[in-house]
């Protein structure tokens, strides 16, 4: 199976950390991948303050530097950080949560603050450790996602996160009434919303029947919610076809998903789909072209989420969240409770934009 990004990434950091500082070509040849995907990957991790990049080279964050670097460094413009310290623990810095990041960092530079950023891998095991490494070096106050069950924290959960006892603000997540920590502010994006927009474009377009395919990740609950009322709304079938998993966001699952909605294609009952996320719908796209399948004339798509959708050879239409937008309110939200406490609590959510592109193409009626 091909290697994710996530994977590489994960292979870059542990090499990182076990010299310390590594030139990019160097760590292009002990990794096996080109020098071109090895500075994409350096300054992707750089972006999010996983390693600290320097002229050719990539450093721990926390390695010394030589005395060039050094003089380098003291020459950059932008001081640090004087305000307080932020602690963000998120469970990858990659794909949706790059943006998040990005959005928290910008908000917490023009506050001056610090934002330190800790990555769990999806690993729940980790959740109090991040928390407790953030509560270690100095945070104020921390924006969480916690890697829960897709189906929301238990009462442990919950009772555990109380225990940092900091002021805290979830990134798209969110504890049940009754469960302690259910009033945290929180921010996240309106995925039900997004969902929606979807639906109701395609309908626009005259669809009658529009199939939903989500991977299983925390996303596909909101996302499902969404597309059946907005089904239901319009007096069209629910043609959902996700099934959950025990393991979140598993690809032989998602395959064979993907091949009853081929077997609904070549029966004509269905000529449009949602497909969650922009990964699976552009491989998607590439199956439906092997099987002679044409998109917008035979099949229209829109897809949900919009890191890759624009880079197909026919641009995917999106559901775009607000990634960097819910990042930025995040750190606006707790900095707002850091100053004053008592202040009222907060839930904030972010409609997602509809991004119209070629894959939706003319009214089924008119091809």
């Amino acid at each position: 199976m091909r290697e994710s990004v996530e994977d590489r990434h994960t292979r870059i950091l542990r090499l990182v950390r076990e010299r310390e500082s590594v030139r990019v070509s160097e760590l292009a040849a002990a990794l096996g991948i080109s020098v071109e995907t090895a500075r994409r990957d350096v300054t992707a991790l750089a972006e999010v303050g996983r390693v600290r990049r320097l002229h050719g080279s990539v450093a721990w964050p926390t390695a010394p530097l030589n005395a060039r670097d050094a003089r380098l460094v003291r020459q950059l413009p932008t001081p640090i950080p004087s305000g307080p310290v932020l602690g963000m623990v998120v469970p990858t810095a990659n794909y949706f949560y790059r943006s998040v990041i990005r959005g928290a960092r910008d908000a917490a530079t023009a506050a001056g603050a610090r934002l330190l950023v800790g990555i769990t891998e999806y690993r729940p095991d980790q959740d109090a450790t991040r928390i407790r490494n953030m509560v270690e070096a100095g945070a104020h106050g921390l924006l969480l996602t916690p890697c829960w069950n897709i189906g929301g924290p238990t009462e442990r959960d919950a009772a555990q996160l109380a225990e940092a006892r900091i002021p805290t603000v979830l990134v798209e997540r969110q504890i049940p009434l009754g469960l302690p920590g259910a009033d945290l502010d929180r921010v996240a994006s309106d995925h039900a919303g997004g969902a929606a927009l979807a639906v109701h474009h395609l309908a626009g377009l005259g669809h009658r029947r529009i199939a939903l395919l989500s991977r299983f990740t925390h996303t596909w609950p909101h996302i499902r919610r969404g597309y059946r009322a907005a089904v239901g709304a319009l007096g069209l079938p629910d043609d959902d076809i996700t099934v959950p998993e025990t393991r979140p966001g598993h690809f032989d699952a998602f395959e064979r998903l993907a091949d009853v909605l081929l077997e609904l294609i070549r029966s004509g009952d269905v000529r449009a789909a949602i497909v969650h996320t922009d990964t699976d719908a552009t491989n998607l796209f590439q199956r439906l072209l092997a099987q002679a399948v044409r998109v917008p004339r035979d099949f229209a798509l829109v897809c949900y989420n919009d890191e890759l959708a624009g880079l197909t050879d026919t641009p995917l239409t999106s559901v775009s969240p607000a990634n960097h937008a819910v990042g930025e309110t995040a750190v606006k939200l707790l900095l707002r409770r850091l100053e004053d406490p008592e202040v009222e609590r907060s839930t904030i959510e972010w409609l997602p934009r509809l991004v119209i592109r070629q894959s939706c193409g003319v009214s089924p009626t008119a091809a």
